[in-house]
């Protein structure tokens, strides 16, 4: 059987078992990985979910990520077409305001940390979470994030695991986890996508003009000639 002995207090490194679970750094607890169920759509996640719900695991610790769009209750930033920028805003204390649901967001994430604990806790969904955060006053989309941490399972569109600028941003770490596809032939699209960015011919006409005044104004001349030049091309 597995050494149950931690590598640090016996100084060598501790047996592999066949499960290929982890030691924990003190202790002897197992470290079990979590498992990141990446679907293409939010809709889908809501599929899964029920259907979680209906599974001998629907007690399993879980969370979804999922994009402020989603999960903002916030009654300016919700409506706002920037939510990301005015939310980041907000939490500087930009303009000399907060975010008084983000200081709530213990509220959420404890509420089903409890219902864990007491054995009641059950598969939910997006909008389950965010209907709760709305009654505590507390932030749906920061609450998701905390309950990662202790999450047996994770859901996520795709472009959370595939995104590495996403994965830094909502601090997700795959290395020895479980990572599950769904649908998986979507993947070369999704992979395109997080690389590709779109532009409009009157984005690319600003641009040129706001560089043609960086060139007559003598501003690092040399590059802006040269970004003129490939915007112009585009053009």
């Amino acid at each position: 059987g597995p050494c149950t002995e931690c590598s640090c207090s016996s100084g060598k490194e501790p047996d592999k078992d066949s499960n290929h679970t982890k030691k924990k750094e003190k202790g002897d607890r197992l470290c079990v990985p979590k498992i990141f169920f990446g679907t293409r759509t939010h809709k889908q996640i809501t599929q899964i979910t029920r259907e979680l719900k209906r599974t001998a695991y629907s007690c399993v610790p879980m969370t979804i990520l999922s994009s402020r769009d989603y999960t903002c209750i916030h009654p300016l930033v919700s409506n706002s077409s920037n939510r990301n920028e005015m939310c980041v805003e907000l939490l500087e204390g930009k303009h000399g305001r907060s975010c008084s649901f983000y200081h709530g967001v213990h509220k959420l994430s404890e509420h089903y940390v409890l219902q864990s604990a007491s054995r009641v806790y059950q598969a939910w969904d997006i909008e389950d979470l965010v209907s709760l955060g709305r009654k505590l006053r507390a932030c749906a989309y920061f609450a998701a994030r905390e309950l990662m941490v202790g999450a047996d399972i994770v859901f996520c569109p795709y472009n959370y695991l595939l995104d590495p600028q996403i994965r830094e941003s909502m601090d997700i770490t795959l290395k020895d986890q479980v990572v599950i596809l769904d649908e998986a032939h979507n993947i070369e699209d999704c992979a395109r996508e997080s690389v590709s960015f779109g532009v409009t011919e009157s984005q690319l006409r600003a641009a040129r003009e706001e560089l043609d005044f960086m060139v007559n104004n003598n501003i690092r001349q040399q590059h802006h000639e040269q970004l003129r030049a490939v915007c112009c091309s585009l053009i």
